[in-house]
């Protein structure tokens, strides 16, 4: 025998209409919630009331006044007596009566004078430069003074050293520069049998000395 169901004892009839009717209330309250609107007079008067309790304090603007600058402190000046003694000037005795005065001759310029600038090397002179003696007393000197390394011996280095020297107005030697060199030894050699040498005649140009510059080769060879 088949089982009916009592519709009255249903559970399920009203759900529907309960869950809508929920869901209806819940809106309602969401709703009345944003649109309440707080009593602002109340806050206001509340605030204002609190402004009344407060106590309001005057601070006086302070200035601080700077101390009075020190007092100026003297200065002592001591004098102390002078421990140089000048001695008597002697007396130079003038002719207050002499009628003749001191005749100065008169310099007579037959050219303007020539200012000699004692710093310039001048590369051409009228008169050149040399030894004194002469080219065969140079030879003499560069003979006697002039040794072969004996590193370039051995290693077979011979050739032509050129020496770049200036001549001073006394005939001194100075500013020495080796323009080629071969090495072994006799750029060294070569140098030193330039700066040991004599005093020079020095140039000229127009009668008087000058700086001028000077270029020797020196050949070493091997016999």
């Amino acid at each position: 025998m088949e089982r009916k169901k009592n519709l009255k004892s249903d559970l399920k009839r009203w759900s529907a209409t309960l869950f809508n009717l929920g869901l209806a209330v819940s809106l309602g309250v969401v709703l009345v919630a944003f649109e309440w609107k707080e009593n602002d007079k109340a806050s206001i008067k509340t605030f204002q009331g609190m402004d009344d309790d407060w106590d309001i304090i005057d601070i006086p603007i302070t200035r601080q006044t700077p101390p009075p600058p020190p007092p100026p402190v003297p200065i002592e000046l001591i004098i102390k007596p002078d421990d140089i003694i000048i001695e008597k000037l002697t007396e130079i005795p003038i002719d207050i009566n002499a009628t003749e005065a001191t005749v100065i001759p008169e310099v007579v310029l037959s050219a303007p004078p020539m200012v000699e600038k004692v710093d310039v090397i001048n590369e051409f002179v009228d008169v050149q430069a040399m030894f004194k003696g002469g080219m065969d007393a140079l030879y003499a000197y560069l003979n006697k003074n002039l040794k072969y390394p004996s590193q370039a011996k051995r290693m077979g280095i011979d050739g032509m050293v050129i020496v770049r020297f200036v001549v001073n107005t006394d005939g001194t030697i100075q500013d020495i520069e080796l323009v080629r060199t071969i090495g072994g030894g006799c750029d060294e050699v070569a140098r030193e049998v330039i700066q040991n040498s004599p005093n020079w005649t020095p140039g000229r140009i127009g009668g008087r000395a000058v700086r001028s510059r000077m270029t020797m080769p020196i050949r070493f060879r091997l016999n």
